[in-house]
């Protein structure tokens, strides 16, 4: 398994892809700011926007762009004068999407709208979405390497707009697999800050950490790790530094502890077992360094993923 699935993995996340604007100039579409782990999400499939947020303003956007907010920031999509935007509204009945509509005559914008949702207390806020700018535009057109992206949004807005037996599993399974991709993108055009994906992005240093990600119970040090990417010990560690902005054993640290609550949350072995499993030689050092991660012990944590699942 490569790195970036098996970082996924030890993150996992939920998707939410729920709403389907369709509108006519001028129009205005404000998001407010959402929760911790939440980062919503944009896919212009038909028409333009202008985006508008703390990040950066009047950001023209076209078909095929993809504009996500990692720290859930508060934004604006408009298109024409704001003052001139008539009313939005819901369509009644029964639909794939919430069915969102306004009034205007002018030229038409069709734009599919979610959310992907990542266990804030199991890190995901912390470890991925904070190893992300505060805003992601994702451009596809006319980038050969973007085709399974613009493939994804052509699927997703033929589901939304004629459903059919099963459209609402087939938009849920391709809106898990588009976070993937997107991060794939970013990766690609360097779009990320200090952090895990930075990380991934480096080439240099891709091996050390395929290595803590394969192998996370193993007693990694700065010697093997650097010698991993080849490179000179002192070498591998100014230049992760620079790149995770954490120490290798930092970051070694951050991963165990997410692998061993995706453990627990599994319920399948024992506490023991997952502090072999993620480098600790004793369970009492696990549980120790557990609470102080997370701010609660193994035991109470798998209770309250039990008490989540039961309700």
């Amino acid at each position: 398994m490569d790195a970036l699935s098996r970082l996924l993995a030890v993150y996992p996340l939920r998707t939410a892809l729920d709403v389907r604007c369709h509108f006519g100039a001028p129009w205005v579409l404000d998001h407010p700011a959402a929760g911790s782990g939440i980062a919503p999400y944009h896919l212009i499939v038909r028409g333009s926007a202008t985006l508008d947020c703390a990040a950066a303003h009047g950001v023209p956007l076209q078909a095929g762009d993809i504009v996500v907010f990692p720290h859930g920031g508060a934004h604006r999509l408009s298109l024409g004068e704001a003052g001139a935007a008539s009313p939005l509204h819901v369509l009644p009945g029964e639909h794939l999407l919430r069915e969102v509509r306004n009034g205007g005559d002018g030229p038409a914008a069709d734009i599919l709208c979610g959310e992907f949702h990542f266990d804030a207390e199991a890190g995901g806020g912390r470890g991925l979405l904070a190893a992300l700018p505060p805003l992601l535009v994702v451009r596809t057109a006319d980038r050969p390497d973007a085709g399974s992206l613009r493939s994804l949004m052509a699927i997703l807005q033929s589901e939304a707009e004629m459903p059919r037996a099963g459209s609402g599993a087939i938009v849920g399974q391709l809106a898990s697999a588009l976070f993937a991709l997107l991060i794939r993108a970013c990766m690609d055009q360097a779009m990320t800050v200090p952090g895990l994906f930075a990380l991934l992005a480096e080439r240099r240093l891709q091996a050390a950490l395929h290595g803590m990600l394969a192998q996370p119970g193993r007693p990694w040090d700065l010697e093997q790790l650097a010698a991993l990417c080849h490179v000179s010990r002192a070498t591998f560690a100014r230049l992760f530094r620079q790149t995770a902005g954490a120490t290798p054993a930092d970051v070694l640290a951050q991963l165990r502890m997410a692998q061993a609550a995706r453990l627990l949350d599994q319920g399948e072995q024992a506490t023991g077992g997952i502090a072999e499993t993620v480098g600790y030689q004793s369970e009492a050092a696990f549980n120790r360094a557990f609470k102080r991660h997370y701010g609660v012990g193994p035991g109470a944590w798998r209770k309250r993923a039990q008490a989540a699942i039961a309700t």
